[in-house]
């Protein structure tokens, strides 16, 4: 299956950037770390908005486009 570089490109970079904050966020709730209220959040909000632009990259690389 021969992929577009810049789609290739965009989900890659889209998967690591999910990645390194999902693991920041398994640290917090998985392994104890303890982060102040407003830090969750934002760890929280960090991850929500790598996952949604994971999940835009995903589609495009397999073709699905964006949903309604």
């Amino acid at each position: 299956m021969l992929v577009d570089e810049a789609v290739r490109h965009e989900y890659q970079e889209s998967y690591s950037a999910w990645l390194k904050q999902l693991e920041a966020l398994h640290k917090v709730l998985l392994e104890g770390d303890r982060l102040d209220p407003p830090r969750l959040k934002g760890l929280l909000n960090r991850e929500a908005r790598a996952k949604e632009r994971y999940d835009q990259a995903r589609r495009g690389l397999l073709g699905l486009g964006e949903e309604e």
